[in-house]
């Protein structure tokens, strides 16, 4: 008997009841849509991926050209620089070379300026000591050679040219 009531049990879980049938039906549908809309956001995450992809190699690209021409406009600027400090040395003359330098107009510009101000200085302690040495106007007088150091044939032409004669 015990036999028989534990195959009547198992048949009756192998079965199943109908309600149980088809709670376990309804279930199956569940995880089918469940599954299907899975599937559905991992489609659209993978078309996500490859539209993001796409647009880092766009990205990644102009990121290449801004970089080549960034490096260009540098050159340019350097040059640039460089022909500006040529022209400003040759603008002002009467500053030394050496002294007007840079790596940016802005630095050339300050050293050009620190040179005209030191230059100005200059000029004007200079024309402050001109004024305060008195020149005479006028040739100085003259007056007699020395004849100290000289041989005695010096002395005798030194004498004949002193009056108007001629030295032969």
């Amino acid at each position: 008997m015990k036999n028989e009531n534990e195959e009547t049990q198992e048949t009756q879980n192998t079965q199943g009841t109908p309600e149980t049938l088809e709670a376990i039906k309804a279930e199956l549908e569940e995880e089918k849509k469940a599954k299907a809309a899975a599937e559905a956001a991992l489609a659209a995450k993978d078309a996500r991926i490859t539209e993001l992809q796409a647009t880092v190699s766009v990205v990644t690209q102009a990121g290449e050209t801004a970089a080549a021409e960034l490096a260009q406009a540098k050159d340019a600027y350097t040059k640039a620089v460089s022909n500006y400090l040529g022209v400003v040395k040759a603008a002002n003359p009467t500053i030394p070379k050496d002294v007007i330098v840079g790596n940016t107009i802005e630095e050339i510009d300050a050293s050009v300026a620190k040179a005209l101000s030191i230059a100005n200085a200059v000029k004007a302690n200079l024309e402050a000591q001109a004024k305060e040495t008195k020149v005479p106007a006028g040739a100085p007088t003259r007056g007699e050679i020395s004849l100290e150091g000289l041989s005695p044939r010096e002395k005798i032409a030194a004498g004949i040219q002193q009056k108007g004669g001629t030295q032969s």
